[in-house]
C-alpha cells in the first residue's frame, strides 16, 4: 500500500511540473532530441535572461530528462530560462559517450544560436547535470576541440558557467566509466585531463561517501581548476552517496533536504556570478 501511495504522489507531482514547451534542438539518425523548457513568468524575446541547460545522469546508457524538472522549474521561477535536455544513450540508441558529448555541445550551441528569439543573454549560459550528465556539462566547458557537430557551427558550444552534481570527472580506472572507452581513449573525454585556463565559474556538489564516482575526483578537479586560475567551488556532502541531490519529483523516497540545500547554494552561486538577479 505504501508503495502505491508513493507512486500516486509521484504521479501527482509529475502532473504539476510539465515543461512549458518541448523544442527539437537536434535531429540525428532520425531521432529528434528535445529541450524540455521551463520559462520564467513574463518572458519576452527582448529580455536578456540567463539560461541553464541540465543533462540527466544514467552512465551514458539510460536516464530521463525529468530528473531535472524540479531544478529547472525552481530556477525558472527565479528568472532564468531553464532547459532539461534529451541526448542519445546506449540503451536506446546504441551510442557511446562520444555521441552524448556531441549532443550536449549541440544543445548549448542551439540555445546560444536562438538566444535572441528566447530572450536569453548568449553570454550567460550555464551547463549543469548529474553524474554522467555532469560529465557532459563539464566536457562542454573544458574540451573545446574535436567537436563533430555541425549545427549552428558558428556559435560556441562552451557554456559561461557550470553547476555540477556528483559529476564524472575522470573516465580512467581512477574514476568512473573506463569500460566505456578503448584504452587509448580513456582520457579523451576525461575532464580532469583537460582542465584549462578560462573555464567559467564552476560549482561542484559531491558526496564524500560516493561509491560510484570517487569524491577524490571532485577534489582533484577543483585543485586543477584553481591551478589553472579558474573559479571552482566544491561543496562536500558528508557521508552522502551518489545521487543524494535528486529532487522528490524524480526520487519520491527523498525527503528533499539535500535537494533544497543544493538549490539554495546554487542560487547563491548564481547570484554571486550575476546569473540570477539584476545583471546590471
Amino acid at each position: 500500500m505504501r508503495h502505491l501511495i508513493t507512486r500516486c504522489v509521484a504521479a501527482a507531482v509529475a502532473s504539476a511540473l510539465p515543461p512549458d514547451r518541448l523544442t527539437t534542438y537536434r535531429t540525428s539518425d532520425g531521432i529528434e532530441l528535445k529541450l524540455h523548457t521551463f520559462e520564467p513568468s513574463g518572458l519576452k524575446a527582448s529580455d536578456r535572461r540567463s539560461a541553464i541547460v541540465f543533462f540527466f545522469g544514467g552512465g551514458w546508457s539510460g536516464g530521463d530528462a525529468k530528473q531535472f524538472y524540479q531544478h529547472a522549474r525552481a530556477l525558472a521561477d527565479q528568472g532564468m530560462v531553464a532547459f532539461s535536455a534529451d541526448y542519445r544513450v546506449k540503451s536506446r540508441n546504441q551510442t557511446t559517450p562520444f555521441e552524448c558529448v556531441q549532443d550536449a555541445r549541440a544543445a548549448i550551441r542551439w540555445v546560444r544560436a536562438h538566444a535572441a528569439e528566447w530572450g536569453i543573454d548568449p553570454d550567460r549560459i550555464v551547463a549543469s547535470g548529474g553524474s554522467a550528465g555532469g560529465h557532459l556539462a563539464a566536457c562542454t566547458a573544458v574540451i573545446v576541440d574535436g567537436d563533430r557537430a555541425v549545427e549552428n557551427g558558428k556559435f560556441s558550444a562552451v557554456p559561461n558557467a557550470l553547476v555540477l552534481f556528483n559529476p564524472v570527472l575522470d573516465t580512467t580506472e581512477k574514476g568512473y566509466g573506463a569500460k566505456n572507452f578503448q584504452a587509448e581513449q580513456q582520457t579523451t573525454l576525461s575532464p580532469c585531463h583537460h582542465v584549462r585556463p578560462g573555464v567559467g565559474p564552476t560549482l561542484v556538489f559531491h558526496g564524500t561517501a560516493d561509491k560510484t564516482v570517487p569524491f577524490e575526483n571532485a577534489e582533484r578537479f577543483t585543485r586543477l581548476m584553481h591551478a589553472a586560475g579558474n573559479t571552482c567551488v566544491l561543496v562536500p556532502f558528508e557521508g552522502k552517496d551518489h545521487g543524494f541531490f535528486n529532487a522528490p519529483f524524480f526520487r519520491p523516497s527523498s525527503n528533499g533536504a539535500d535537494y533544497e540545500l543544493t538549490m539554495r547554494r546554487t542560487a547563491e552561486f548564481l547570484v554571486t556570478h550575476r546569473y540570477l538577479g539584476d545583471p546590471r
